[in-house]
């Protein structure tokens, strides 16, 4: 079982830049693979960006490629998400997810663990 606790939500102006962080407890996630999604009102819950614990292969969602960069620390367990150039449309609540494996999915119904999300709000 691995427990996901994410931090680091806020309200920021439009272009503006925070970091969301997933802590990892439970078991050790370095065979699992990682992800970060998101989820405004009304709509469904969408992928930003995913990482490869073993190699750190990383993937993202088109909308966030070039703004947001999602890492790991190995020794603290833990997943990042910067996110430089915050947008309007970046609204929505962040959520980390885990699955055993090394295999990447954009999907959440792919992914076997959740947090409990952080609020991300950038006003124009």
């Amino acid at each position: 079982q691995v427990q996901l606790v994410e931090s680091g939500g806020g309200l920021v102006q439009t272009g503006g830049s925070l970091r969301l962080s997933c802590a990892a407890s439970g078991r050790a996630v370095d065979s699992y693979s990682m992800a970060w999604f998101r989820q405004a009102p009304g709509k469904d819950r969408e992928f930003v960006a995913s990482l490869r614990w073993t190699t750190a292969d990383t993937f993202y969602a088109d909308s966030v490629k070039g703004r947001f960069t999602i890492s790991r620390d190995n020794a603290k367990n833990t997943l990042t998400l910067q996110m430089y150039n915050l947008k309007p449309e970046d609204t929505a609540v962040y959520y980390c997810a885990a699955r055993p494996g090394s295999s990447i999915y954009y999907s959440p119904g792919r992914y076997d663990y959740w947090g409990q999300g952080t609020q991300v709000t950038v006003s124009s």
